[in-house]
């Protein structure tokens, strides 16, 4: 997991160098406050935080710079998007000093956590946790809300939000257990002491909510102030439950499917503006792939995880579909990558006797019903430069066809049916369905896959809409009272609102659809 999270400066970053104190009465800074933030102007961020209590200090100065110049933004900083020329920072410095004072102070944050990360720190005996943690118990300073209120109420401010969630995530990742290596064990030398994750909890689960909030947004600005913040989080396993306990791995899915559909749009386009627009896509499509890739690594720990993963195959959908429009290399890579850990977990290390078992089998059954053995093949005659895809697209071909090898037909077509990923051959005939109706009634006898049938009725995928109008006719000709059954559940009522569909062949299949319903003869009207 060595990809990190990696931001854009501020737009008004020319007028950091401008900012004048003394008369920003309304930041309320003492004296001692003012000159300490001269003091670290004019001095190389290494010597302010060569010591772990003067770096506190410094890093609780700027967080009340956060905290009092969040409170009365006038919004003009947050509606520039794009790096301003010194001129035109200057006079956003005029329009709306605290706007500029809000990216100031966290671009300082920004890159004192850099700092505090880097080899240097280690060197010193300096570390994250030891300055946004204090006392002996090594609890978090109560500052860090000044960070939560510029997310929450960040009025619209893209790099505000982004960077202050960034900050946030790389603080409180830190106390996590899972991240306590070599720099931690420099930080107790220079300290005495560990950050305590106990004080973190609470901060985490408040984080994760708002990047949850943010990841049900349709808008590609909104979700992408939420991307490093995830990168971060999901780079640390106590990140990683979080995250997928607060439904995150549902709402990346959702994500990662809506992002490929705008790529391929913003690709369809002319022009300069539209190749921008794709190679942002793109990044945003890796980043997100990159999230759920990270997330798979606690498939063999955690019941709940690979219950997630499994729910309505819409995690295993969207990485089908990224590794057969292969939009980049290093897309293919990640998507490939959590597509194999999803092929080879296991349900025996920590099992849970009172859920399903869901295991490797279950998330093959997925990829072969989305497809995904048509996309390896094609992926085993590109050249890669990549080593690993080379590996992972053979390792997956392996386990993939011996699964196939294993499935009835009757679970090839139960998986399609419920990933919704129908596609026409053996499964959809009249010999099929002579020989399976029957099993359409599903164990609880609740009708659950004629169910999942009627709703893809209502698909925006045409195909998939005529294919289920042609199964819902087979299984009202083969299934004892199957007529009764798809009226009741509403087929029919949804399928004649096809029958004057645009597109002929699904008008012509729900038609039939609605006539098989109908008739009970229906091999002599043919």
């Amino acid at each position: 997991m060595a990809s990190k999270a990696s931001l854009q400066p501020s737009p008004v970053a020319a007028a950091f160098r401008s900012l004048q104190w003394d008369p920003l009465s309304s930041l309320r800074l003492t004296p001692q406050e003012t000159a300490l933030l001269r003091m670290a102007e004019s001095n190389p961020i290494e010597y302010t935080l060569g010591d772990a209590r003067d770096a506190t200090m410094y890093v609780r100065v700027l967080l009340k710079l956060l905290a009092e110049a969040s409170v009365n933004v006038s919004g003009h900083v947050a509606r520039i998007t794009e790096e301003c020329s010194e001129n035109r920072a200057l006079d956003a410095l005029d329009a709306d000093p605290l706007g500029v004072v809000t990216h100031y102070a966290i671009a300082k944050l920004s890159t004192i956590i850099a700092t505090l990360s880097s080899p240097w720190a280690a060197e010193n005996g300096v570390s994250i946790g030891n300055v946004f943690y204090a006392g002996s118990e090594g609890v978090l300073i109560e500052q860090w809300k000044a960070l939560l209120r510029v997310i929450s109420k960040g009025k619209g401010d893209a790099y505000a939000q982004r960077s202050a969630a960034l900050c946030l995530a790389q603080i409180l990742v830190a106390a996590c257990p899972s991240q306590r290596g070599a720099s931690d064990n420099n930080a107790k030398d220079g300290a005495g002491r560990a950050p305590s994750y106990a004080s973190a909890i609470e901060p985490l689960e408040a984080l994760t909510a708002w990047v949850i909030t943010q990841l049900k947004s349709p808008n590609a600005v909104t979700v992408g102030t939420t991307v490093p913040a995830i990168m971060t989080l999901t780079s640390a396993t106590e990140g990683r439950q979080i995250f997928a306990a607060s439904g995150g791995i549902k709402y990346l899915s959702r994500q990662l499917r809506q992002r490929e559909k705008s790529k391929s749009s913003a690709s369809s386009g002319s022009g300069g503006s539209s190749e921008r627009k794709a190679n942002s896509s793109v990044q945003q499509l890796y980043e997100l792939a990159f999230c759920l890739w990270c997330l798979t690594y606690e498939l063999n720990n955690f019941a709940d995880v690979r219950a997630d993963f499994a729910k309505d195959g819409l995690p295993v959908m969207a990485l089908v579909e990224l590794v057969s429009s292969a939009p980049r290399e290093k897309v293919v890579r990640v998507a490939l990558a959590a597509l194999r850990n999803l092929a080879t977990c296991s349900a025996d290390i920590h099992p849970e006797p009172d859920m399903p078992r869901i295991d490797s089998k279950v998330f093959l059954g997925e990829m072969i019903a989305c497809g995904l053995m048509k996309a390896i093949k094609l992926l085993r005659d590109r050249q890669f430069t990549d080593p690993d895809i080379v590996e992972d697209v053979d390792k997956l071909h392996k386990l993939l066809a011996d699964n196939f090898k294993e499935m009835t037909r009757w679970e090839v077509y139960q998986n399609e049916i419920e990933t919704g990923q129908l596609s026409w051959g053996s499964t959809h005939t009249d010999a099929f369905f002579k020989e399976n109706a029957k099993m359409m009634e599903g164990k609880d006898g609740d009708f659950k896959l004629v169910k999942i049938l009627i709703s893809l009725l209502s698909s925006n995928d045409e195909d998939i809409a005529a294919i289920a109008c042609f199964d819902l006719g087979e299984f009202c000709r083969h299934y004892p009272n199957g007529r009764a059954i798809a009226k009741r559940l509403g087929g029919k009522d949804l399928a004649m609102t096809l029958i004057e569909h645009d597109n002929p062949e699904l008008q012509r299949h729900a038609l039939q659809c609605v006539s098989k319903m109908m008739v009970q003869n229906w091999e002599y009207v043919k």
